[in-house]
């Protein structure tokens, strides 16, 4: 609602880039809104989803994820000691050169994206 009333008003159409976030669907906008006012919104957003299997979003995900495991895996009492965790536990990853093991190869790609390019050249 903010994107269509607010930011862009006058906008023909509104081009959304977003993951695929079982929570990023058209149905979503009729589960916050009334049916009418959702119906408004969608006409003037047209959605671009990233590939399921290839998107910086995913990785990021996956890093967070990590984090998540790792260093946020218990009580922290406060932001400060917080912060000293989060900054502990990157440098560590950074020294580390942790990097994601991303097992999506161009063979795959080619079989489950094949509706989104005509041709794809190796």
């Amino acid at each position: 609602m903010y994107l269509v009333d607010v930011r862009y008003p006058q906008s023909i159409k509104i081009q959304l880039a977003q993951d695929n976030l079982n929570t990023h669907v058209r149905t979503s906008l009729y589960k916050a809104f009334v049916p009418p006012k959702a119906r408004r919104i969608l006409d003037d957003i047209e959605f671009h989803y990233t590939p399921k299997h290839g998107s910086w979003l995913n990785m990021a995900e996956i890093e967070l994820s990590v984090l998540n495991r790792q260093c946020l895996d218990c009580r922290i009492p406060d932001k400060l000691l917080l912060k000293q965790e989060i900054s502990a536990w990157e440098k560590r990853r950074n020294q580390l050169s942790c990097k994601v093991d991303w097992q999506f190869t161009t063979e795959d790609a080619c079989i489950k994206l094949k509706r989104l390019y005509t041709s794809i050249i190796f």
